[in-house]
């Protein structure tokens, strides 16, 4: 069974809410999601994803041994130098999603809530002779995230993730409380969420079920390099590139703003002219409220599902499409 990680302190903060499901142990939100989520694109505040699993490999062969593993090209990876990468099945299914970065001894990732264990079990049968180390180092470090245009400061000791959506800090967990109460205002799971949805980022489990491919959520060339040498999966990301045709494609959906709820996980869909009874071609992956898109999601539609038809999501939800991954 996998262990949990440790539930945040800053849930104790005024107004926590905790989330439930995949981010349980930190909050969903602190009172306001959407002066949360107004913070966030303002370029202030922080968000706690202290319940991600935090793994780091060391040794000399620590780049060269994960080059072989990934889908990403990091065997030259430069300190400092954030980096998306996959672990692929044989059929080219993705397995695990690591968001790494190099800080010239040790290989930081951050993944997702309840991957990490099975993530260390196969990259330790995947030592052999290699002169590395695998850790899990979850109880010792906490994951937070600064928004782009923070001007919030990196305290000693933290290793620092730069992305085109903000700073990711490794950050020691017994700093996390102190850190979070001299920079912020805190925003919870479900600002960063809304953010997320609306740049069209996937996320593993959400995103992704037992037979996703790389292709169908746009991770070709962010997280899979297309010229780098042999990887687990590798033929099937050859093939469906040459050929150009995924099964399924990722989707951004405008909904209908009437409806109270929004549609969970897995909420069909279908053509708006086929009705709430017609052949479902897809599913909801993750419904979010924007505090100016209002409710969007991100769906996994069949391929051949037209750019501009209108569709229907859950019992009848109106959805108006936006293409993420070209059919």
């Amino acid at each position: 069974m996998q262990r949990p990680s440790p539930t945040s302190p800053l849930l104790s903060q005024p107004g926590a809410v905790p989330a439930e499901g995949r981010d349980e142990g930190v909050a969903a939100h602190y009172g306001d999601p959407f002066r949360e989520q107004r913070a966030l694109e303002g370029g202030s505040g922080l968000v706690d994803l202290s319940h991600r699993g935090v793994v780091t490999v060391t040794g000399d062969d620590r780049l060269t041994w994960l080059h072989l593993l990934l889908t990403q090209h990091v065997s030259e990876l430069p300190p400092g130098r954030a980096a998306d990468a996959l672990i692929l099945s044989a059929n080219g299914h993705i397995e695990h999603a690591l968001y790494l970065v190099d800080d010239g001894t040790t290989v930081w990732a951050h993944v997702e809530p309840g991957t990490r264990e099975a993530l260390i079990a196969y990259l330790e049968s995947m030592r052999f002779f290699y002169r590395v180390e695998v850790a899990d180092r979850t109880d010792e470090y906490a994951v937070v995230h600064l928004p782009a245009g923070s001007i919030a400061e990196v305290p000693d000791g933290a290793v620092v993730r730069e992305t085109p959506h903000g700073r990711e800090l490794f950050l020691p967990r017994a700093d996390l409380e102190a850190y979070a109460a001299s920079h912020g205002p805190l925003a919870g799971i479900l600002a960063y969420e809304a953010l997320r949805v609306e740049a069209h980022r996937p996320r593993l489990g959400f995103e992704t079920d037992h037979r996703t491919i790389p292709h169908e959520i746009g991770l070709i060339g962010q997280a899979v390099h297309l010229q780098k040498g042999c990887y687990r999966g590798q033929e099937t990301v050859a093939r469906v590139h040459n050929l150009g045709k995924p099964p399924r494609r990722l989707v951004f959906l405008h909904l209908d703003g009437s409806e109270v709820h929004l549609p969970p996980h897995g909420a069909p869909v279908r053509l708006a002219a086929d009705g709430p009874e017609g052949r479902q071609l897809g599913f909801v992956t993750t419904a979010v409220r924007h505090h100016e898109l209002g409710p969007i999601a991100l769906a996994l539609v069949k391929r051949n599902v037209p750019v501009d038809a209108p569709l229907v999501v859950g019992t009848g939800t109106a959805a108006a499409q936006e293409t993420v991954v070209e059919p």
